[in-house]
Protein backbone atom coordinates (compact mmCIF):
# COMPACT_ATOMS: atom_id res chain seq x y z
CA UNK A 1 0.00 0.00 0.00
CA UNK A 2 1.14 3.74 -0.31
CA UNK A 3 1.44 4.95 3.37
CA UNK A 4 1.00 8.08 2.30
CA UNK A 5 -2.47 7.77 1.11
CA UNK A 6 -3.28 5.41 4.12
CA UNK A 7 -2.20 8.80 6.50
CA UNK A 8 -4.17 10.90 3.91
CA UNK A 9 -7.20 8.76 4.33
CA UNK A 10 -6.77 8.51 8.47
CA UNK A 11 -6.24 11.76 8.71
CA UNK A 12 -9.27 13.47 6.74
CA UNK A 13 -11.50 11.14 8.23
CA UNK A 14 -10.01 12.44 11.96
CA UNK A 15 -11.05 15.61 10.62
CA UNK A 16 -14.14 14.70 9.79
CA UNK A 17 -14.96 13.20 13.09
CA UNK A 18 -14.09 16.30 14.53
CA UNK A 19 -16.15 18.55 12.55
CA UNK A 20 -18.83 16.18 12.78
CA UNK A 21 -18.31 16.10 16.44
CA UNK A 22 -18.04 19.79 17.12
CA UNK A 23 -21.52 20.12 15.08
CA UNK A 24 -23.06 17.34 17.22
CA UNK A 25 -21.79 19.14 20.31
CA UNK A 26 -23.90 22.30 19.19
CA UNK A 27 -27.48 20.39 18.20
CA UNK A 28 -26.52 20.46 14.57
CA UNK A 29 -27.88 17.97 12.34
CA UNK A 30 -25.38 17.25 9.09
CA UNK A 31 -25.68 20.04 6.32
CA UNK A 32 -24.66 20.30 3.07
CA UNK A 33 -20.83 21.26 4.07
CA UNK A 34 -20.77 17.89 5.80
CA UNK A 35 -21.76 15.81 3.24
CA UNK A 36 -19.11 17.47 0.81
CA UNK A 37 -16.74 16.53 3.54
CA UNK A 38 -17.82 13.11 3.84
CA UNK A 39 -17.43 13.16 -0.31
CA UNK A 40 -14.19 14.09 -0.12
CA UNK A 41 -13.09 11.36 2.45
CA UNK A 42 -14.93 8.30 0.52
CA UNK A 43 -13.27 9.47 -2.99
CA UNK A 44 -9.76 9.28 -1.07
CA UNK A 45 -11.03 5.82 0.27
CA UNK A 46 -12.25 4.62 -3.15
CA UNK A 47 -8.65 5.87 -4.67
CA UNK A 48 -7.22 3.47 -1.68
CA UNK A 49 -9.34 1.10 -2.65
CA UNK A 50 -8.56 0.85 -6.03
CA UNK A 51 -4.19 1.19 -5.31
CA UNK A 52 -4.83 -1.65 -3.04
CA UNK A 53 -6.35 -3.69 -5.74
CA UNK A 54 -4.00 -2.84 -8.04
CA UNK A 55 -1.00 -3.63 -6.14
CA UNK A 56 -2.83 -7.00 -5.30
CA UNK A 57 -3.29 -7.83 -9.02
CA UNK A 58 0.18 -6.72 -9.43
CA UNK A 59 1.67 -9.40 -7.64
CA UNK A 60 1.67 -7.66 -4.02
CA UNK A 61 0.93 -9.98 -1.12
CA UNK A 62 -0.16 -8.37 2.23
CA UNK A 63 1.46 -9.31 5.02
CA UNK A 64 -1.57 -11.09 7.26
CA UNK A 65 -3.45 -12.48 4.31
CA UNK A 66 -5.23 -11.19 0.77
CA UNK A 67 -8.55 -12.09 1.95
CA UNK A 68 -8.73 -10.03 5.46
CA UNK A 69 -6.89 -7.19 3.46
CA UNK A 70 -9.86 -7.25 0.76
CA UNK A 71 -12.37 -7.61 3.49
CA UNK A 72 -10.88 -4.03 5.36
CA UNK A 73 -10.33 -2.38 1.87
CA UNK A 74 -14.02 -3.09 0.61
CA UNK A 75 -15.06 -1.70 4.91
CA UNK A 76 -13.01 1.49 4.67
CA UNK A 77 -14.59 2.48 1.46
CA UNK A 78 -18.40 1.73 3.15
CA UNK A 79 -17.86 3.27 6.11
CA UNK A 80 -18.73 6.68 5.36
CA UNK A 81 -21.19 6.37 2.76
CA UNK A 82 -22.91 4.25 5.20
CA UNK A 83 -22.82 6.73 8.10
CA UNK A 84 -24.11 9.42 5.33
CA UNK A 85 -26.93 7.26 4.58
CA UNK A 86 -27.89 7.03 8.38
CA UNK A 87 -27.08 10.64 9.03
CA UNK A 88 -29.89 10.96 6.23
CA UNK A 89 -32.58 9.16 8.16
CA UNK A 90 -31.66 10.76 11.42
CA UNK A 91 -31.53 14.56 10.68
CA UNK A 92 -31.13 15.68 14.47
CA UNK A 93 -27.95 16.48 16.18
CA UNK A 94 -27.41 12.32 16.45
CA UNK A 95 -26.83 12.06 12.51
CA UNK A 96 -23.70 14.33 12.95
CA UNK A 97 -22.54 11.67 16.10
CA UNK A 98 -23.32 9.06 13.73
CA UNK A 99 -21.00 10.74 11.12
CA UNK A 100 -18.39 11.42 13.61
CA UNK A 101 -18.19 7.89 14.66
CA UNK A 102 -18.24 6.27 11.12
CA UNK A 103 -15.35 8.50 10.80
CA UNK A 104 -13.43 7.16 13.85
CA UNK A 105 -13.96 3.91 12.74
CA UNK A 106 -12.78 4.37 9.30
CA UNK A 107 -9.20 5.66 10.86
CA UNK A 108 -9.00 2.92 12.86
CA UNK A 109 -9.53 0.91 9.42
CA UNK A 110 -6.84 2.54 7.97
CA UNK A 111 -4.58 1.41 10.96
CA UNK A 112 -5.32 -1.79 10.56
CA UNK A 113 -4.50 -1.83 6.54
CA UNK A 114 -1.39 -1.00 7.21
CA UNK A 115 -0.46 -3.62 9.99
CA UNK A 116 -2.21 -6.18 7.17
CA UNK A 117 -0.29 -4.82 4.86
CA UNK A 118 2.91 -5.22 6.84
CA UNK A 119 3.52 -1.86 8.41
Amino acid sequence: MIDALTLAVGLTALALAAWCGFAFSRDQATKDWHFIGMAVVTLLAVIQLAVGVVRLVGGDKPHQGTTIFVAYLLGSAAAIPAAAFMSLAERTRWGSATVAAGAVILAVLEVRLYDIWGG
